[in-house]
Protein backbone atom coordinates (compact mmCIF):
# COMPACT_ATOMS: atom_id res chain seq x y z
CA UNK A 1 0.00 0.00 0.00
CA UNK A 2 1.46 3.38 -0.97
CA UNK A 3 2.23 5.75 1.91
CA UNK A 4 3.93 9.13 2.29
CA UNK A 5 7.56 8.47 3.16
CA UNK A 6 8.53 9.31 6.70
CA UNK A 7 5.00 9.72 7.99
CA UNK A 8 3.87 6.15 8.50
CA UNK A 9 3.18 5.33 12.14
CA UNK A 10 0.77 3.27 14.15
CA UNK A 11 -2.28 5.24 15.22
CA UNK A 12 -3.14 4.93 18.88
CA UNK A 13 -6.83 5.72 19.08
CA UNK A 14 -8.93 5.05 22.15
CA UNK A 15 -11.81 7.50 22.16
CA UNK A 16 -15.57 7.41 22.38
CA UNK A 17 -18.09 7.90 19.58
CA UNK A 18 -17.85 11.38 18.09
CA UNK A 19 -20.05 13.74 16.15
CA UNK A 20 -18.92 14.25 12.57
CA UNK A 21 -18.68 17.67 10.91
CA UNK A 22 -21.48 18.60 8.57
CA UNK A 23 -21.96 15.86 5.99
CA UNK A 24 -19.15 13.60 7.20
CA UNK A 25 -19.94 10.03 8.17
CA UNK A 26 -20.31 9.56 11.94
CA UNK A 27 -17.87 7.06 13.35
CA UNK A 28 -16.72 5.29 16.49
CA UNK A 29 -12.99 4.90 16.90
CA UNK A 30 -12.91 2.27 19.65
CA UNK A 31 -13.22 -1.50 19.54
CA UNK A 32 -12.81 -1.75 15.76
CA UNK A 33 -10.93 -4.67 14.27
CA UNK A 34 -8.96 -2.76 11.59
CA UNK A 35 -5.48 -1.49 12.40
CA UNK A 36 -4.81 2.03 11.17
CA UNK A 37 -1.50 3.46 9.95
CA UNK A 38 -1.02 7.22 9.73
CA UNK A 39 0.16 8.37 6.28
CA UNK A 40 -0.22 12.14 6.57
CA UNK A 41 -1.29 14.98 8.83
CA UNK A 42 -2.64 18.40 7.81
CA UNK A 43 -2.34 20.99 10.59
CA UNK A 44 -4.45 24.16 10.47
CA UNK A 45 -3.19 27.53 11.75
CA UNK A 46 -5.36 27.20 14.88
CA UNK A 47 -3.78 23.82 15.72
CA UNK A 48 -6.61 21.65 14.44
CA UNK A 49 -5.35 18.48 12.80
CA UNK A 50 -6.63 16.19 10.06
CA UNK A 51 -4.91 12.80 10.21
CA UNK A 52 -5.12 10.58 7.15
CA UNK A 53 -4.89 6.83 7.75
CA UNK A 54 -4.93 3.59 5.81
CA UNK A 55 -6.00 0.32 7.36
CA UNK A 56 -5.40 -3.40 7.52
CA UNK A 57 -7.74 -6.11 8.82
CA UNK A 58 -6.28 -9.34 10.13
CA UNK A 59 -3.09 -8.34 8.33
CA UNK A 60 -4.84 -7.73 4.97
CA UNK A 61 -4.89 -4.32 3.23
CA UNK A 62 -8.35 -2.75 3.32
CA UNK A 63 -9.13 -1.20 -0.07
CA UNK A 64 -11.41 1.78 0.60
CA UNK A 65 -10.70 1.58 4.32
CA UNK A 66 -8.88 4.90 4.50
CA UNK A 67 -10.15 7.65 6.76
CA UNK A 68 -9.35 11.16 7.94
CA UNK A 69 -9.74 11.91 11.66
CA UNK A 70 -10.44 15.57 12.44
CA UNK A 71 -9.33 16.96 15.82
CA UNK A 72 -9.70 20.40 17.34
CA UNK A 73 -6.79 22.48 18.70
CA UNK A 74 -7.05 20.77 22.10
CA UNK A 75 -7.00 17.30 20.55
CA UNK A 76 -10.71 16.49 20.85
CA UNK A 77 -12.04 14.43 17.95
CA UNK A 78 -14.51 16.43 15.88
CA UNK A 79 -15.36 13.88 13.26
CA UNK A 80 -14.22 11.36 10.70
CA UNK A 81 -14.33 11.32 6.90
CA UNK A 82 -14.45 7.79 5.51
CA UNK A 83 -16.08 5.44 3.02
CA UNK A 84 -16.47 2.50 5.41
CA UNK A 85 -20.00 2.67 6.82
CA UNK A 86 -19.70 0.15 9.68
CA UNK A 87 -17.01 -1.78 11.59
CA UNK A 88 -15.64 -4.72 9.65
CA UNK A 89 -16.57 -8.24 10.63
CA UNK A 90 -15.66 -11.01 8.21
CA UNK A 91 -13.70 -14.23 7.94
CA UNK A 92 -10.39 -13.89 6.11
CA UNK A 93 -9.93 -17.47 4.88
CA UNK A 94 -10.68 -17.55 1.14
CA UNK A 95 -12.92 -20.17 -0.45
CA UNK A 96 -11.51 -19.37 -3.88
CA UNK A 97 -7.78 -19.99 -4.27
CA UNK A 98 -5.37 -17.58 -5.90
CA UNK A 99 -4.96 -19.71 -9.02
CA UNK A 100 -8.71 -19.77 -9.55
CA UNK A 101 -8.89 -16.00 -9.07
CA UNK A 102 -6.13 -15.46 -11.62
CA UNK A 103 -7.93 -17.78 -14.03
CA UNK A 104 -10.98 -15.53 -13.80
CA UNK A 105 -8.84 -12.59 -14.93
CA UNK A 106 -7.02 -14.43 -17.69
CA UNK A 107 -3.51 -15.18 -18.92
CA UNK A 108 -2.15 -11.66 -18.38
CA UNK A 109 -2.45 -11.93 -14.59
CA UNK A 110 0.96 -11.04 -13.17
CA UNK A 111 0.54 -10.56 -9.42
CA UNK A 112 -2.12 -11.20 -6.78
CA UNK A 113 -2.81 -10.52 -3.15
CA UNK A 114 -5.65 -11.15 -0.73
CA UNK A 115 -7.40 -7.94 0.42
CA UNK A 116 -10.53 -6.71 2.12
CA UNK A 117 -12.61 -4.72 -0.36
CA UNK A 118 -14.46 -1.95 1.49
CA UNK A 119 -15.18 0.28 -1.49
CA UNK A 120 -18.91 -0.44 -1.26
CA UNK A 121 -19.00 0.72 2.37
CA UNK A 122 -18.91 -2.80 3.80
CA UNK A 123 -16.20 -5.45 3.81
CA UNK A 124 -15.77 -8.29 1.34
CA UNK A 125 -12.84 -10.68 1.09
CA UNK A 126 -11.34 -10.42 -2.38
CA UNK A 127 -8.36 -11.24 -4.52
CA UNK A 128 -6.68 -8.22 -6.12
CA UNK A 129 -5.27 -9.53 -9.40
CA UNK A 130 -3.05 -7.17 -11.39
CA UNK A 131 -2.66 -7.77 -15.11
CA UNK A 132 -0.68 -5.93 -17.74
CA UNK A 133 -0.91 -5.21 -21.42
CA UNK A 134 -1.70 -2.24 -23.60
CA UNK A 135 -4.83 -0.13 -23.80
CA UNK A 136 -6.58 0.51 -27.12
CA UNK A 137 -4.79 3.82 -27.72
CA UNK A 138 -1.34 2.43 -26.94
CA UNK A 139 -1.20 3.44 -23.28
CA UNK A 140 0.36 0.76 -21.08
CA UNK A 141 -2.21 -1.04 -18.95
CA UNK A 142 -1.93 -1.99 -15.30
CA UNK A 143 -5.42 -3.28 -14.50
CA UNK A 144 -6.37 -4.32 -10.98
CA UNK A 145 -9.34 -6.72 -10.91
CA UNK A 146 -11.05 -7.47 -7.61
CA UNK A 147 -12.45 -11.01 -7.50
CA UNK A 148 -14.74 -12.13 -4.67
CA UNK A 149 -12.68 -14.67 -2.71
CA UNK A 150 -15.78 -16.76 -1.99
CA UNK A 151 -17.86 -16.71 -5.16
CA UNK A 152 -15.33 -15.90 -7.90
CA UNK A 153 -17.45 -12.95 -9.07
CA UNK A 154 -15.61 -9.95 -10.46
CA UNK A 155 -16.49 -7.11 -8.09
CA UNK A 156 -14.87 -4.20 -9.93
CA UNK A 157 -11.80 -3.16 -11.88
CA UNK A 158 -9.46 -0.20 -11.67
CA UNK A 159 -7.08 1.02 -14.37
CA UNK A 160 -3.97 2.07 -12.42
CA UNK A 161 -2.25 3.84 -15.28
CA UNK A 162 -3.86 7.28 -15.14
CA UNK A 163 -3.97 9.16 -18.42
CA UNK A 164 -4.67 12.58 -19.76
CA UNK A 165 -5.40 13.70 -23.40
CA UNK A 166 -3.49 15.83 -23.88
CA UNK A 167 14.35 25.81 -20.70
CA UNK A 168 15.59 26.36 -23.16
CA UNK A 169 13.39 26.87 -26.13
CA UNK A 170 10.12 25.00 -25.72
CA UNK A 171 7.45 24.01 -28.20
CA UNK A 172 4.59 25.84 -26.51
CA UNK A 173 5.88 28.23 -23.84
CA UNK A 174 8.67 30.10 -25.64
CA UNK A 175 12.08 30.50 -24.06
CA UNK A 176 11.83 29.46 -20.43
CA UNK A 177 14.30 29.36 -17.53
CA UNK A 178 15.67 26.04 -16.33
CA UNK A 179 17.64 24.99 -13.28
CA UNK A 180 20.27 22.49 -14.43
CA UNK A 181 22.69 20.05 -12.83
CA UNK A 182 26.29 20.10 -14.05
CA UNK A 183 28.59 17.10 -14.24
CA UNK A 184 32.05 18.16 -15.35
CA UNK A 185 31.55 20.12 -18.55
CA UNK A 186 28.13 18.56 -19.25
CA UNK A 187 24.79 20.11 -18.31
CA UNK A 188 21.97 17.77 -17.33
CA UNK A 189 18.23 18.43 -17.65
CA UNK A 190 17.87 17.81 -13.93
CA UNK A 191 16.69 20.34 -11.35
CA UNK A 192 18.50 20.11 -7.99
CA UNK A 193 16.27 22.88 -6.57
CA UNK A 194 13.08 20.86 -7.06
CA UNK A 195 13.84 17.43 -5.68
CA UNK A 196 16.19 16.51 -8.58
CA UNK A 197 13.32 16.21 -11.05
CA UNK A 198 14.65 15.32 -14.48
CA UNK A 199 13.64 14.44 -18.05
CA UNK A 200 14.68 11.52 -20.23
CA UNK A 201 14.30 10.45 -23.88
CA UNK A 202 12.56 7.11 -24.57
CA UNK A 203 13.51 7.31 -28.26
CA UNK A 204 9.95 6.40 -29.31
CA UNK A 205 10.19 2.88 -27.92
CA UNK A 206 7.45 1.23 -25.89
CA UNK A 207 8.00 0.40 -22.26
CA UNK A 208 8.50 -3.22 -21.32
CA UNK A 209 5.56 -5.03 -19.74
CA UNK A 210 7.78 -6.01 -16.82
CA UNK A 211 8.50 -2.36 -16.14
CA UNK A 212 4.86 -1.38 -16.15
CA UNK A 213 3.83 -4.21 -13.84
CA UNK A 214 6.69 -4.53 -11.42
CA UNK A 215 8.76 -1.40 -11.75
CA UNK A 216 11.71 -3.64 -12.63
CA UNK A 217 13.79 -3.62 -15.79
CA UNK A 218 12.26 -0.24 -16.62
CA UNK A 219 13.29 1.80 -19.58
CA UNK A 220 14.03 4.98 -17.69
CA UNK A 221 15.20 6.54 -20.91
CA UNK A 222 18.35 8.56 -21.56
CA UNK A 223 18.84 11.70 -19.50
CA UNK A 224 18.98 14.80 -21.69
CA UNK A 225 22.40 16.44 -21.53
CA UNK A 226 24.09 19.28 -23.37
CA UNK A 227 27.63 20.70 -23.68
CA UNK A 228 26.15 24.12 -22.91
CA UNK A 229 23.34 25.44 -20.73
CA UNK A 230 20.83 25.67 -23.58
CA UNK A 231 18.31 22.99 -24.57
CA UNK A 232 15.93 22.78 -27.54
CA UNK A 233 15.23 25.04 -30.50
CA UNK A 234 11.48 25.63 -30.15
CA UNK A 235 10.62 23.07 -32.84
CA UNK A 236 10.18 19.30 -33.09
CA UNK A 237 13.35 19.10 -35.20
CA UNK A 238 15.18 19.03 -31.88
CA UNK A 239 14.27 16.17 -29.56
CA UNK A 240 15.21 18.45 -26.69
CA UNK A 241 12.32 20.86 -27.32
CA UNK A 242 9.60 18.56 -25.99
CA UNK A 243 11.86 17.78 -23.04
CA UNK A 244 12.09 21.48 -22.26
CA UNK A 245 8.29 21.71 -22.15
CA UNK A 246 8.06 18.68 -19.86
CA UNK A 247 10.73 19.97 -17.48
CA UNK A 248 9.25 23.48 -17.47
CA UNK A 249 5.80 22.05 -16.77
CA UNK A 250 7.25 20.07 -13.87
CA UNK A 251 8.88 23.22 -12.50
CA UNK A 252 5.72 25.31 -12.74
CA UNK A 253 3.63 22.57 -11.13
CA UNK A 254 6.13 22.19 -8.28
CA UNK A 255 6.15 25.99 -7.77
CA UNK A 256 2.36 26.25 -7.91
CA UNK A 257 1.81 23.70 -5.15
CA UNK A 258 4.72 25.05 -3.07
CA UNK A 259 3.82 28.74 -3.21
CA UNK A 260 0.04 28.29 -3.12
CA UNK A 261 -0.42 25.50 -0.58
CA UNK A 262 3.01 25.02 0.98
CA UNK A 263 3.20 21.51 -0.48
CA UNK A 264 6.82 20.37 -0.80
CA UNK A 265 6.68 18.48 -4.09
CA UNK A 266 4.10 16.10 -5.47
CA UNK A 267 4.69 13.56 -2.72
CA UNK A 268 4.78 16.21 -0.01
CA UNK A 269 8.23 15.16 1.21
CA UNK A 270 10.54 17.21 -1.02
CA UNK A 271 11.41 14.37 -3.38
CA UNK A 272 11.01 14.76 -7.12
CA UNK A 273 9.43 12.69 -9.84
CA UNK A 274 10.64 12.59 -13.42
CA UNK A 275 9.51 12.87 -17.03
CA UNK A 276 9.92 10.60 -20.01
CA UNK A 277 9.27 12.09 -23.44
CA UNK A 278 9.02 10.59 -26.96
CA UNK A 279 7.06 7.54 -25.83
CA UNK A 280 5.88 5.13 -28.53
CA UNK A 281 4.97 6.05 -32.08
CA UNK A 282 2.01 8.29 -32.95
CA UNK A 283 0.97 8.08 -29.30
CA UNK A 284 -1.68 10.73 -28.65
CA UNK A 285 -1.69 10.69 -24.87
CA UNK A 286 0.30 11.09 -21.66
CA UNK A 287 0.14 9.22 -18.39
CA UNK A 288 1.15 9.15 -14.72
CA UNK A 289 2.07 5.71 -13.36
CA UNK A 290 2.72 6.47 -9.70
CA UNK A 291 6.31 7.69 -9.97
CA UNK A 292 6.71 9.56 -13.23
CA UNK A 293 5.06 11.31 -16.17
CA UNK A 294 5.31 9.88 -19.68
CA UNK A 295 4.44 11.84 -22.83
CA UNK A 296 3.67 10.80 -26.39
CA UNK A 297 4.55 12.81 -29.48
CA UNK A 298 1.04 12.89 -30.94
CA UNK A 299 0.39 11.90 -34.54
CA UNK A 300 2.10 14.94 -36.06
CA UNK A 301 -1.03 15.90 -38.00
CA UNK A 302 -3.89 16.57 -35.64
CA UNK A 303 -1.86 16.55 -32.45
CA UNK A 304 1.67 17.52 -31.55
CA UNK A 305 3.68 16.30 -28.53
CA UNK A 306 1.45 16.29 -25.44
CA UNK A 307 3.84 18.26 -23.23
CA UNK A 308 1.87 21.47 -22.72
CA UNK A 309 1.72 23.23 -19.35
CA UNK A 310 -1.80 22.16 -18.46
CA UNK A 311 -1.08 18.50 -19.25
CA UNK A 312 2.11 18.56 -17.17
CA UNK A 313 0.09 20.02 -14.31
CA UNK A 314 -2.64 17.44 -14.93
CA UNK A 315 -0.26 14.47 -14.80
CA UNK A 316 1.61 15.61 -11.70
CA UNK A 317 -1.69 16.36 -9.96
CA UNK A 318 -2.56 12.68 -10.31
CA UNK A 319 0.41 12.21 -8.00
CA UNK A 320 -0.95 14.74 -5.51
CA UNK A 321 -4.30 12.93 -5.53
CA UNK A 322 -2.57 9.56 -5.09
CA UNK A 323 -0.70 10.87 -2.06
CA UNK A 324 -3.72 12.48 -0.41
CA UNK A 325 -7.28 11.24 -1.01
CA UNK A 326 -6.03 8.47 -3.35
CA UNK A 327 -9.31 8.59 -5.26
CA UNK A 328 -10.04 5.22 -6.87
CA UNK A 329 -9.60 5.47 -10.65
CA UNK A 330 -13.02 3.98 -11.41
CA UNK A 331 -16.65 5.07 -11.19
CA UNK A 332 -17.53 8.49 -9.81
CA UNK A 333 -14.34 8.67 -7.74
CA UNK A 334 -12.40 8.12 -10.97
CA UNK A 335 -14.23 11.04 -12.56
CA UNK A 336 -13.31 13.17 -9.54
CA UNK A 337 -9.71 12.01 -9.90
CA UNK A 338 -9.61 13.18 -13.52
CA UNK A 339 -11.46 16.42 -12.72
CA UNK A 340 -8.95 17.17 -9.98
CA UNK A 341 -6.11 16.87 -12.48
CA UNK A 342 -7.91 19.11 -14.99
CA UNK A 343 -8.63 21.66 -12.26
CA UNK A 344 -5.07 21.89 -11.01
CA UNK A 345 -3.55 21.56 -14.49
CA UNK A 346 -5.60 24.62 -15.41
CA UNK A 347 -4.50 26.40 -12.24
CA UNK A 348 -0.85 25.67 -13.10
CA UNK A 349 -1.40 27.29 -16.50
CA UNK A 350 -2.86 30.42 -14.89
CA UNK A 351 -0.11 30.40 -12.24
CA UNK A 352 2.70 30.29 -14.82
CA UNK A 353 1.29 33.42 -16.50
CA UNK A 354 3.24 32.58 -19.65
CA UNK A 355 2.39 34.91 -22.56
CA UNK A 356 2.92 32.07 -25.06
CA UNK A 357 0.39 29.83 -23.26
CA UNK A 358 -2.03 32.06 -21.39
CA UNK A 359 -4.34 30.65 -18.76
CA UNK A 360 -7.64 29.22 -19.98
CA UNK A 361 -10.23 26.57 -19.20
CA UNK A 362 -9.35 24.44 -22.24
CA UNK A 363 -7.38 21.22 -21.76
CA UNK A 364 -4.62 20.54 -24.29
CA UNK A 365 -5.32 23.37 -26.71
CA UNK A 366 -1.62 23.97 -27.42
CA UNK A 367 -0.98 20.59 -29.04
CA UNK A 368 -4.39 20.44 -30.77
CA UNK A 369 -2.96 21.34 -34.18
CA UNK A 370 -6.21 21.11 -36.12
CA UNK A 371 -8.67 23.05 -33.95
CA UNK A 372 -6.76 24.62 -31.02
CA UNK A 373 -9.82 23.83 -28.90
CA UNK A 374 -8.24 21.09 -26.80
CA UNK A 375 -9.48 17.69 -25.69
CA UNK A 376 -11.88 19.11 -23.10
CA UNK A 377 -13.29 22.42 -21.96
CA UNK A 378 -14.45 23.13 -18.44
CA UNK A 379 -17.19 25.71 -19.01
CA UNK A 380 -19.30 23.35 -21.11
CA UNK A 381 -17.78 19.85 -21.01
CA UNK A 382 -20.67 18.25 -22.93
CA UNK A 383 -19.78 20.31 -26.01
CA UNK A 384 -17.35 17.54 -27.01
CA UNK A 385 -20.27 15.13 -27.43
CA UNK A 386 -19.02 12.69 -24.79
CA UNK A 387 -18.43 14.46 -21.48
CA UNK A 388 -21.08 15.06 -18.84
CA UNK A 389 -22.24 18.50 -17.73
CA UNK A 390 -24.71 17.20 -15.16
CA UNK A 391 -24.77 14.44 -12.59
CA UNK A 392 -27.18 11.51 -12.92
CA UNK A 393 -27.39 8.12 -11.24
CA UNK A 394 -25.54 6.58 -14.21
CA UNK A 395 -22.53 8.91 -13.99
CA UNK A 396 -20.43 6.19 -12.41
CA UNK A 397 -20.84 4.01 -15.50
CA UNK A 398 -19.20 6.56 -17.81
CA UNK A 399 -15.48 6.61 -18.71
CA UNK A 400 -13.66 8.66 -16.07
CA UNK A 401 -12.41 11.16 -18.66
CA UNK A 402 -16.03 11.97 -19.48
CA UNK A 403 -17.62 11.77 -16.03
CA UNK A 404 -14.92 14.24 -14.98
CA UNK A 405 -17.01 16.83 -16.81
CA UNK A 406 -19.31 17.12 -13.79
CA UNK A 407 -16.43 18.16 -11.52
CA UNK A 408 -14.90 20.39 -14.19
CA UNK A 409 -18.24 22.11 -14.78
CA UNK A 410 -18.73 22.62 -11.04
CA UNK A 411 -15.29 24.18 -10.67
CA UNK A 412 -15.72 26.52 -13.63
CA UNK A 413 -19.09 27.71 -12.31
CA UNK A 414 -17.68 28.18 -8.82
CA UNK A 415 -14.70 30.13 -10.14
CA UNK A 416 -16.18 32.11 -13.02
CA UNK A 417 -19.96 31.78 -12.85
CA UNK A 418 -22.51 30.95 -15.55
CA UNK A 419 -23.27 32.68 -18.84
CA UNK A 420 -21.13 34.24 -21.54
CA UNK A 421 -17.75 35.91 -20.96
CA UNK A 422 -14.31 36.28 -22.51
CA UNK A 423 -11.11 35.59 -20.57
CA UNK A 424 -7.62 36.00 -22.04
CA UNK A 425 -9.14 36.06 -25.50
CA UNK A 426 -11.14 32.83 -25.12
CA UNK A 427 -14.95 32.95 -25.24
CA UNK A 428 -16.93 30.91 -22.71
CA UNK A 429 -20.63 30.35 -22.19
CA UNK A 430 -21.34 28.04 -19.29
CA UNK A 431 -24.89 26.66 -18.91
CA UNK A 432 -26.42 25.28 -15.73
CA UNK A 433 -28.37 22.06 -15.35
CA UNK A 434 -31.18 23.62 -13.34
CA UNK A 435 -31.55 26.92 -15.22
CA UNK A 436 -30.01 28.91 -12.37
CA UNK A 437 -27.56 31.80 -12.54
CA UNK A 438 -24.27 31.30 -10.73
CA UNK A 439 -21.90 34.06 -9.64
CA UNK A 440 -18.26 32.97 -9.43
CA UNK A 441 -15.96 33.58 -6.46
CA UNK A 442 -12.70 33.62 -8.45
CA UNK A 443 -10.43 30.75 -9.39
CA UNK A 444 -8.00 31.19 -6.49
CA UNK A 445 -10.66 30.78 -3.79
CA UNK A 446 -12.31 27.98 -5.75
CA UNK A 447 -8.98 26.12 -5.99
CA UNK A 448 -8.24 26.64 -2.29
CA UNK A 449 -11.57 25.01 -1.47
CA UNK A 450 -10.91 22.09 -3.83
CA UNK A 451 -7.39 21.49 -2.53
CA UNK A 452 -8.54 21.41 1.09
CA UNK A 453 -11.48 19.18 0.19
CA UNK A 454 -9.07 16.79 -1.57
CA UNK A 455 -6.34 16.69 1.07
CA UNK A 456 -8.46 16.91 4.24
CA UNK A 457 -11.93 15.47 3.59
CA UNK A 458 -12.00 13.21 0.52
CA UNK A 459 -11.16 9.52 0.79
CA UNK A 460 -10.57 6.88 -1.86
CA UNK A 461 -14.25 6.09 -2.40
CA UNK A 462 -15.59 9.66 -2.43
CA UNK A 463 -18.30 10.13 -5.07
CA UNK A 464 -19.85 13.38 -6.34
CA UNK A 465 -22.22 13.75 -3.41
CA UNK A 466 -19.31 13.08 -1.08
CA UNK A 467 -17.30 15.73 -2.95
CA UNK A 468 -20.12 18.20 -2.33
CA UNK A 469 -19.90 17.49 1.40
CA UNK A 470 -16.10 17.66 1.35
CA UNK A 471 -16.03 21.00 -0.48
CA UNK A 472 -18.66 22.49 1.84
CA UNK A 473 -16.58 21.41 4.82
CA UNK A 474 -13.53 22.98 3.18
CA UNK A 475 -15.39 26.23 2.44
CA UNK A 476 -16.62 26.34 6.01
CA UNK A 477 -13.07 25.93 7.31
CA UNK A 478 -11.62 28.56 5.02
CA UNK A 479 -14.40 31.14 4.91
CA UNK A 480 -17.00 30.12 7.58
CA UNK A 481 -20.42 28.58 7.07
CA UNK A 482 -22.85 31.01 5.47
CA UNK A 483 -20.06 33.00 3.78
CA UNK A 484 -20.32 34.06 0.14
CA UNK A 485 -17.86 31.30 -0.78
CA UNK A 486 -19.71 28.62 1.21
CA UNK A 487 -23.05 29.54 -0.35
CA UNK A 488 -21.46 29.63 -3.82
CA UNK A 489 -20.30 26.03 -3.36
CA UNK A 490 -23.89 24.98 -2.64
CA UNK A 491 -25.17 26.91 -5.65
CA UNK A 492 -22.53 25.55 -8.04
CA UNK A 493 -23.14 21.93 -7.03
CA UNK A 494 -26.89 22.37 -7.49
CA UNK A 495 -26.17 23.86 -10.92
CA UNK A 496 -24.55 20.57 -12.01
CA UNK A 497 -27.26 18.40 -10.49
CA UNK A 498 -25.59 17.46 -7.19
CA UNK A 499 -27.69 18.45 -4.17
Amino acid sequence: MRTISGLAAMAALAVVAVAAPAGAAPATLENEAPTYDVVGVVTDPDGSTHTRMVSTYDGLPVIGGDRVVHRGPAGAVRGVSQTLAAPLSLATAPVLGVNAAEAVVGPKAESSRLVVDATSGTGRLAWEVVSGGTQADGTPSRLATYVDARTGKVLWREQQIQTAEGSGQSLYSGTVPLQLAQSGSTYQLKDPTRGNTYTTDLNNKEDSLLCQLLGAGCKAGTLFTSPDASFGNGATSSRESAAVDAQYGTNMTWDFYKSTYGRNGIFGDGSGSYNRVHFGKNYVNAFWDGTKMTYGDGDGTSYGPLVSLDVAGHEMSHGVTEHSANLTYEGESGGLNEATSDIFGTMVEFFANNPNDVGDYLIGEEFDLARHAGFRRMDNPASDGDSLNCWSSTAGNVDVHYSSGIGNHFFYLLAEGSGAKTLNGVSYNSPTCNGSTVTGIGRDDAARIWYRALTVYMTSGTDYHGARTASLNAARDLFTAGSVQYNAVTTAWSAVGVS
